[in-house]
């Protein structure tokens, strides 16, 4: 029989080695050769059995003394033989271990029944542009689910109780084991439930879900643009048996507006001009998101000119102020002119020696044509 190595040496630690640094060293050890992450591979399973021995030794007080003092002999002679036969063992008596490692209540069997968390649901608000930029309250139908009320959520007949499921123990979960491979999977007798209903309840045909539509209100933030979600926590289906809601996620959508246009917070506009206007200069009035301010024009400003008004944009969602409003200039065109209109012009184009179509000559030329 082979001599077993020093407790120290498996674990990488010197023997003045800390309570934390030896449970560091194994819990290293134990993730690297743990036998669910090496299937089939009997080295691994040699290591993890032998860096669980020595733990077992140098996280215990009085056998950490004694080995120190005589070695694997003194273990043997004082009663406290530290092997395992098999991981079975390993498991049971570094239950918690394993939990911390591998997550559940001692990572192998037993442990309470899971409960879980009601799904989370998905929904859209459209929200009117000017709402949006200032905020508001939106009103919204949820179809979800809820704990039946005839039942109060445990899927039985009024007047009955749910059984403890026999082929998990009530657990909801079963283990699969092939060699030292373990596999926990959901009982597929009570599909988790930890229970069989034998007198379901009429209403929710055992399910202990009813399904109802609630009116819920959501509080919209000023600034908000499309696409960005609000999350309504516990406003989802109903979680199992002491287990929390899901969540709704609100998903909004912004009305387009019929002057304005959004880029993140800074908001975009189109400005008519006249031509006189564009040429001489002026002072015209602007609407804005929160109400109407005043642009100066200068003389000569071309058509597509850009004019930033500060802080009449949108809110910031982060709560950093507000964007910028950005005012494009863009000379309009008549479609229809008065005589006298048409008589200025042209006296202008004349001094412009600009050359513009005779209306006159037109007619004329028509005339001709269909004679």
């Amino acid at each position: 029989m082979s001599t077993p190595r020093d407790y120290y040496e498996v674990l990488g630690v010197s023997k003045t080695a800390s309570d934390a640094e030896i449970k560091k060293a194994y819990r290293k050890l134990a993730m690297k050769h743990h036998p669910d992450r090496n299937p089939d591979d009997a080295e691994a399973e040699a290591k993890f059995k032998e860096a669980s021995e020595a733990y077992s030794v140098l996280s215990d007080n009085d056998k950490r003394a004694t080995y120190d003092r005589f070695g694997h002999s003194g273990l043997h002679g004082a009663g406290m033989n530290p092997g395992f036969q098999n991981a079975d063992d390993i498991f049971s008596h570094f239950s918690d271990m394993f939990g911390d490692l591998f997550g559940g209540g001692g990572g192998r069997g037993g442990g309470g029944r899971r409960v879980r968390r009601g799904s989370d649901l998905n929904t859209r608000v459209q929200v009117p542009f000017m709402d949006a930029a200032h905020g508001c309250q939106q009103e919204i139908s949820v179809s979800r689910e809820q704990a039946c009320g005839t039942c109060d959520g445990s899927g039985a007949k009024p007047g009955t109780s749910p059984e403890t499921c026999t082929t998990c123990g009530g657990v909801g979960e079963v283990i699969q084991a092939q060699m030292f491979l373990r596999i926990r999977t959901v009982c597929p007798a009570c599909h988790g439930r930890g229970q069989i209903i034998t007198s379901p309840c009429v209403d929710c045909r055992g399910t202990g879900r009813e399904r109802v539509t609630d009116k819920l209100t959501v509080t919209v933030p000023a600034g908000i643009e499309t696409g960005q979600v609000l999350r309504l926590s516990g406003k989802g289906n109903t979680g199992g048996e002491g287990a929390p809601s899901g969540d709704l996620y609100v998903e909004v959508m912004v009305d387009d507006h019929e002057f304005f246009e959004r880029r993140g917070s800074d908001v975009l506009c189109e400005l008519p001009v006249s031509y006189a206007q564009a040429c001489l200069g002026a002072e015209v009035t602007v609407p804005t998101v929160h109400g109407e301010t005043t642009v100066d024009i200068p003389a000569g400003t071309p058509s597509g000119k850009v004019f930033q008004l500060r802080n009449e944009g949108a809110p910031r969602l982060d709560g950093r102020g507000r964007g910028d409003q950005f005012v494009q200039a863009v000379v309009a065109v008549p479609t229809s002119l008065s005589t006298r209109e048409e008589e200025l012009l042209r006296e202008l184009a004349d001094l412009q020696d600009a050359n513009v179509v005779d209306k006159g000559f037109l007619r004329e030329f028509w005339d001709r044509l269909t004679s």
